[in-house]
């Protein structure tokens, strides 16, 4: 069997591990978007049943859903395996320029090019872009047979780098730059002290909470039962909030949704270009640099995914769950899954492709 032969066996066997919940996501999603109109048409006063059980100017349960989104995804990262990244040099600079520099400035220029009239979709996708992804990036990775420990490792690195500078890149997108270049602020009225608040509590609560979960785990039970047994009973949990906030977020904005149809598919169009560009870039830039594909791979993925259960997060607590931001956030995952989906057997056929010029370049030996 030769080196190509033995890829193509390799990735059906990886697409056929996907669970039934995570090869339809897209179709929970638009499932979830459609009950969430359904329900906001039923019940035109849920806004303000929802505000009655607020906790910081974020609803109770709608705080809780974003909780349960984060919590699962961030006890799965090995955390006593950052040496394993940082002694590679080329994958840790390279990551930390595509996801700290290069995606939040991509994204502030997309959602000025497309978006220079809606500010607050315009605000949503920035958020969206600083949001960088810590979730659904270890499904992609796995699929597209890029190295497992070092996406596990640079998402650790994320979540803890989200922590510290995510308030501090809002503030500088969002206020700093578009004053430098001359740019409407006046549209934007909101704290970045709220902001780096909404942070601390939606991405500091679970990671910390995930890490102790890793290390009790462990010690009481072993690595194996972890995440041979536990991580697959929590795994679902994400996908249930992300679609417990989908629907009430949908419901709050069906008015909104369903009488501006063009708004939403201009935010679509800044994403799309956005997920092309990340990925395609640093699929690039990793073969340039002689990187092998999995860690190429790797390299794509984490840089070009986006942590949209943040975006959505932060975007409610700061502007409401009925902003336009928020709104933002919500079409996120609708654009990123089938996308990053698509991406995946993309990436299949290029490691095939570099499978096939090995063999070749073996064989002129």
């Amino acid at each position: 069997m030769t080196t190509t032969e033995r890829a193509t066996r390799d990735d059906a066997a990886l697409v056929a591990k996907l669970s039934t919940l995570d090869r339809f996501l897209p179709v929970w999603i638009l499932a979830a978007m459609a009950v969430g109109l359904g329900l906001g048409r039923q019940i035109p006063g849920l806004n303000d049943v929802l505000s009655r059980v607020e906790v910081g100017g974020v609803s109770l349960p709608i705080g809780l859903g974003l909780l349960v989104m984060m919590y699962p995804v961030l006890a799965k990262v090995r955390y006593d395996r950052l040496h394993t990244v940082t002694g590679d040099k080329k994958l840790l600079v390279s990551s930390l320029i595509l996801n700290w520099i290069v995606g939040p400035a991509l994204m502030f220029t997309l959602a000025w090019i497309f978006l220079p009239d809606l500010p607050a979709f315009r605000t949503g996708l920035i958020i969206v872009g600083l949001a960088r992804c810590i979730a659904m990036v270890i499904i992609w990775n796995d699929l597209a047979c890029g190295d497992r420990e070092a996406a596990a490792v640079l998402v650790a690195l994320n979540s803890i780098f989200q922590v510290v500078a995510f308030g501090l890149l809002g503030w500088f997108y969002l206020k700093v730059l578009p004053g430098w270049l001359g740019l409407a602020t006046d549209d934007l009225h909101f704290s970045v002290l709220q902001i780096v608040v909404n942070v601390a509590v939606f991405l500091g609560i679970p990671l910390l909470a995930g890490f102790l979960t890793r290390r009790g785990g462990e010690r009481a039970k072993g690595r194996d039962w972890y995440e041979g047994r536990f991580l697959p009973r929590i795994g679902p949990a994400a996908l249930y909030g992300l679609l417990f906030t989908i629907v009430i977020l949908f419901a709050l904005q069906g008015r909104t949704i369903t009488s501006q149809p063009g708004d939403v598919a201009r935010i679509a169009l800044p994403l799309l270009a956005y997920f092309a560009l990340m990925w395609g870039g640093s699929f690039a830039l990793g073969r340039a640099i002689g990187m092998p594909y999995d860690r190429t791979a790797t390299l794509a993925f984490t840089a070009a995914g986006n942590n949209f259960e943040l975006a959505i997060a932060v975007a409610i607590g700061t502007f409401g769950v009925t902003s336009g931001q928020a709104l933002s956030g919500v079409v996120g995952p609708l654009i990123e899954v089938p996308v990053l989906v698509g991406l995946v057997y993309v990436s299949l056929a290029l490691r095939r492709r570099f499978a096939g010029s090995s063999e070749l370049a073996r064989s002129r030996r």
